[in-house]
């Protein structure tokens, strides 16, 4: 035990730098709403004395809040930092990056998404409002009048899924969705290429969209069991649709 408090004693403990320091105030800023999207942050002069920090110190605090796509910087005369709030689009392009990296499968992603995504249908089920059904009647009603139209269809049936999780209501779960689905709605739209309006593609698109109707269904009343095995036998069915055949096999191979 002794051994162990004087491991922990001599480990050196890493004291922020000063811009770090800048830059997570900042950052506290932006998520708590303080800062809103567009708004331009003061001119350095006014920083440099909020923080009492020199120019090339704020320079390098505003460079880790653009690494973070939480600013952007215009130089020149009519330059500056403006503001952007943190958006799941970032988290999901750099997700991809690091799957790339991993050499991670698309039966890999695919498998997540189902992890994370079915539950959703059930959480929905159980807590859904009369404007949630109306909304998912509607996105059906929508995707039924597109079904002629491989490209506009599969961009409503990408929606659908989206909406299935907005509305579920657990933001953890739609970020983490959301970073998934980059990658997927990708592979869906290459598939799109490959085989729109076959035989094959047809039966797949009609199967899928008889699958949203019965979730509505499950969802206004309130089944939630049901809603979330529906969900997980649909995902898996895409699932397996979508990787047969596919020279693409990574997430390297699509995003790469």
């Amino acid at each position: 035990m002794r051994a162990e408090v004087d491991t922990v004693a001599n480990t050196p403990v890493r004291v922020p730098k000063m811009a770090e320091l800048v830059a997570a105030q900042l950052r506290r800023k932006i998520v708590r709403g303080e800062l809103t999207e567009g708004e331009a942050l003061p001119a350095e002069t006014a920083l440099m004395a909020e923080f009492a920090v020199s120019r090339p110190t704020l320079r390098e605090a505003f460079r880790v809040l653009e690494s973070e796509s939480l600013i952007s910087v215009r130089r020149g005369a009519r330059g500056g930092a403006r503001v952007h709030v943190p958006e799941q689009t970032v988290a999901a392009r750099y997700a991809g990056v690091v799957l790339e990296y991993r050499g991670t499968t698309l039966k890999d992603v695919y498998d997540a998404r189902t992890v994370l995504e079915a539950p959703c249908a059930g959480l929905l089920a159980g807590r859904r409002t009369d404007e949630d059904v109306e909304r998912l009647r509607a996105a059906v009603a929508e995707a039924e009048l597109l079904m002629d139209d491989p490209s506009a269809f599969i961009r409503a049936h990408m929606e659908f899924h989206a909406l299935v999780v907005e509305l579920a209501g657990n933001e953890t779960l739609s970020v983490l969705t959301g970073m998934v689905r980059h990658i997927i709605d990708q592979a869906n739209w290459s598939h799109v290429d490959l085989d729109a309006g076959t035989p094959e593609n047809i039966r797949a698109n009609r199967r899928g969209f008889r699958a949203h109707v019965a979730l509505v269904d499950l969802v206004a009343a309130q089944r939630a069991d049901a809603a979330e095995e529906l969900w997980r036998v649909h995902l898996q069915e895409a699932e397996d649709y979508l990787l047969q055949n596919r020279s693409m096999t990574t997430v390297l191979d699509l995003l790469g």
